[in-house]
């Protein structure tokens, strides 16, 4: 069997994606301090190395293709163990990351990886993405916002668009069977300034499919969203 850092350089390098060797190391020990803290801080359900590989690294890595044009800022809404905003630091070490993490030992994690790994140029906000949403520093601010495994999609709109600058995207990695919360989430997505690019087949090998919601920031987002902590879950746009 194939060595896991060894099938993530060999699926990432079919992609086009190539690491070398101080990359691979950076991603050993960020699959091995994950393990190790999520003895005591639940990060994710997924421990086996090859799975975090697959499931969580390559998952990740799969954004780069869909992320556009040499961007330079990309803001991660709901990082959790930093999927999939750090894998893609690594990856292309000049972006300027910004990770936003609501829960505390969640963030204080994403702190320790970071500095474990020397990555620099990445700031951890430890707070909700609607307050992160309304300040200046970071409303549109951003050429990518990612978001993976946080919420349905007219939710995400909410969370993600305030942060995107016109002409950015929103990348939101979802499962196989997205069409009708793709469809449900129209609307909210033309509110808040987005318009639904495509959803994209992730094909990676030993994982059920995937895909990948690609929205464009086409026009600014009206100053009256993201609305309060809780509401945009309560009361999705519709």
């Amino acid at each position: 069997m194939t060595a896991p850092m060894d099938e993530l350089l060999m699926v990432a390098g079919s992609w086009g994606l190539h690491l070398d060797q101080r990359q691979i190391e950076q991603f050993a020990r960020y699959s091995a301090e994950l393990r190790a803290w999520n003895t005591r801080v639940n990060l994710t359900a997924i421990t086996d190395e090859r799975e975090i590989v697959i499931r969580h690294f390559l998952d990740s890595l799969r954004c780069a293709l869909s992320w556009g044009e040499h961007p330079l800022r990309l803001i991660d809404v709901g990082s959790g163990a930093g999927f999939p905003a750090l894998p893609l630091k690594i990856l292309a070490p000049e972006l300027h990351i910004t990770l936003v993490e609501s829960v505390g030992k969640k963030a204080a994690f994403l702190r320790h990886i970071v500095a474990t790994l020397d990555l620099r140029d990445v700031a951890v906000v430890n707070a909700r993405a609607e307050v992160v949403g309304r300040d200046p520093r970071h409303r549109e601010q951003y050429d990518v916002v990612t978001a993976r495994a946080v919420a349905e999609l007219a939710i995400l709109a909410e969370y993600c668009l305030p942060l995107c600058a016109i002409g950015g995207r929103v990348l939101a990695p979802k499962g196989s069977d997205v069409d009708d919360e793709a469809a449900r989430a129209r609307v909210a997505i033309a509110r808040l300034g987005g318009q639904l690019l495509s959803v994209e087949p992730v094909d990676i090998p030993g994982v059920e499919p995937r895909t990948l919601v690609v929205i464009a920031k086409i026009a600014p987002t009206p100053a009256a969203y993201p609305r309060a902590v809780g509401v945009p879950v309560k009361r999705p746009l519709r």
